[in-house]
C-alpha cells in the first residue's frame, strides 16, 4: 500500500508505535467502526470453515455501528471479547479490513479508515462497514441463523 502522510506533517502513532506501545485511546480509536465483527458466525462442525451471518449482536445499534453498553458487552454477550495485541494476531475470524488485524499483518491503514481521512463517516460511505445491512439476533429464530448466511464479504452484499 502506499504511504500516506498525515495532513499536518506529523507521522501518525500507528506508523512510529507497535500494537503493543500504544495508549488506551491510541487502541481504541484503531476501530473503525465498521461492525463487521458484531456479526454472529457459524462454525461447520465437520470442516471447521468459519460462515459470517447477517445477524447481528443484540447489542449493535445497525445505523450507527455502535455497541450500546460497550464497557460492559463482555459480560452480557457470550464470546464478546475485549481486543489485546496478543489476541489480535491469533484470531483468524477478524475482518481482513480490521485496522488491529492490518496492523498486526504489518500494513497500513487503508485511505477509508477514519483515522486516514479525518472523518467519523468514510467507513459507511465506503461500503465497508455494516451500517444498514443487518437484522437483530433479537428479530431471528435461533434455529434460522443459517439461513442468514452470508459472504464474508459484507460490502458486497445485500442482507436479505
Amino acid at each position: 500500500m502506499a504511504t500516506i502522510e498525515h495532513r499536518n506533517g506529523v507521522i501518525p502513532f500507528w506508523r512510529e508505535k507497535t500494537l503493543e506501545e500504544m495508549n488506551p485511546d491510541e487502541w481504541e480509536s484503531l476501530c473503525d467502526g465498521c461492525a463487521r465483527c458484531c456479526l454472529l458466525q457459524l462454525v461447520d462442525e465437520e470442516t471447521g470453515t468459519l460462515a459470517v451471518t447477517g445477524v447481528a449482536c443484540a447489542l449493535l445499534d445497525p445505523q450507527s455501528c455502535t455497541c450500546s453498553d460497550y464497557e460492559r458487552r463482555e459480560f452480557k454477550v457470550i464470546g464478546c471479547l475485549r481486543l489485546t495485541p496478543e489476541l489480535v494476531r491469533t484470531l483468524d475470524w477478524l475482518p481482513v479490513t480490521c485496522a488491529y488485524r492490518l496492523l498486526a499483518e504489518g500494513h497500513d491503514l487503508p485511505v477509508w479508515h477514519p483515522l486516514v481521512s479525518g472523518d467519523p463517516q468514510s467507513v459507511h460511505r465506503a461500503g465497508i462497514s455494516v451500517q444498514g445491512k443487518t437484522v437483530s439476533e433479537n428479530d431471528i429464530d435461533p434455529d434460522d441463523l443459517v439461513d442468514w448466511i452470508i459472504s464474508s464479504d459484507v460490502e458486497e452484499k445485500t442482507i436479505k
